[in-house]
């Protein structure tokens, strides 16, 4: 009997069977409250309930992920059987057994937050559930502009020309892979970052020495594109509603992406032969190689031209509110965390040792 009730748990969690509406009675802070559970699947719905607040697509990978571990974690029972101790139970786990990050954590209970309160109508707040970890501040790693010359240098063709923008322009990865034709603008120096972190709009430096070899990779992006057409293909994904909007934008050339995928794929719904940008895999693997190559032995990725990017502009002497704009930063705080890192520190303080 246990079994067949796990086992319908685990078909009702992957979507596949359905739960009539009924009214379940649970006991929240030593009271009882009825909870409406409501018809449907419950991971099609909390991913309904995702879209419907315009959450991004990887905040919707892994919010599914998480419940679908909570459900694991307590043996399959259904989320609207359980509460606050539940949660707190499997976060605790999460620290305790698992020695997850405190980012980790907090992700896993925004997830759980966001099933209970959005999702099943649960009045549950964040004390309700668990007391959040606290994050440790952490100093970014930077490399030296020789230790960056060694990195590009070691990267070639398409991954030479994306850890240039990283660098040259304080992009983080998925940005520059998604960014599209529209969004340059070579004449003017600038690129259009659109839907950054927090899916917030913002505009940066297009380096005068990306210019060129930009330019050249454009020029086979659109030769790739032209046969493309020529073969009934060439669309790309759009974002929200424009496909519905504007039918035969997908395969205008301002859409394409800057850095296309090597293959296409057939979208089910549409039944179109599209291209994904690239992978950032792909990217990262190339970084990390190049890295070791160049023989540095700091712990550096994609991200790390990013940060050299900041410091840098603040060794310079650029004003911290224009590398704030520049990184799309929304409080000044966090761009002043690469003032901790400045090669001559950060108010220019010079060791007593040095005068010796």
């Amino acid at each position: 009997m246990k079994r067949c009730t796990a086992i319908n748990s685990l078909l009702l969690i992957r979507g596949i069977m359905t739960r009539p509406t009924r009214i379940v009675r649970t006991r929240t802070q030593g009271r009882w409250s009825e909870l409406p559970q409501r018809e449907g699947k419950l991971l099609p719905r909390v991913r309904r309930a995702l879209r419907a607040r315009h959450y991004s697509p990887r905040t919707e990978q892994a919010y599914l992920g998480w419940i679908k571990r909570f459900v694991k974690f307590h043996g399959m029972r259904h989320p609207v059987e359980m509460g606050p101790e539940e949660i707190e139970r499997f976060l605790s786990s999460l620290a305790e057994d698992q020695g997850v990050a405190a980012a980790t954590q907090n992700q896993a209970a925004s997830a759980l937050l966001f099933l209970y309160r959005e999702v099943l109508g649960h009045e549950m707040t964040r004390a309700d559930a668990v007391v959040r970890a606290k994050t440790p501040r952490r100093l970014p790693v930077v490399l030296t502009r020789d230790e960056i010359k060694a990195v590009i240098r070691q990267l070639k063709g398409t991954s030479q020309l994306v850890g240039l923008l990283l660098y040259g322009s304080g992009l983080r990865l998925l940005e520059c892979l998604r960014l599209r034709i529209k969004d340059l603008d070579l004449d003017r120096g600038e690129i259009r970052v659109r839907r950054g972190k927090g899916a917030r709009d913002r505009v940066t430096m297009l380096p005068a020495a990306v210019k060129a070899p930009l330019s050249e990779h454009l020029e086979r992006v659109r030769e790739q594109h032209e046969r493309d057409l020529g073969r009934g293909r060439g669309a790309v994904e759009l974002p929200g509603a424009l496909r519905l909007k504007y039918p035969a934008a997908s395969r205008d050339w301002k859409w394409q992406w800057v850095f296309p995928a090597t293959r296409s794929y057939r979208d089910e719904s549409s039944g179109e032969r599209r291209r994904r940008h690239l992978h950032p895999s792909g990217i990262q693997r190339a970084v990390t190689q190049a890295v070791r190559r160049a023989g540095i032995v700091k712990h550096a990725s994609c991200h790390t031209f990013r940060h050299s990017f900041a410091t840098h502009l603040l060794e310079d002497g650029y004003d911290i509110r224009t590398v704030q704009e520049l990184l799309g930063h929304r409080d000044v705080r966090t761009t002043m965390i690469y003032t901790h890192v400045l090669n001559r520190g950060g108010l220019g303080v010079k060791s007593p040792v040095d005068s010796l």
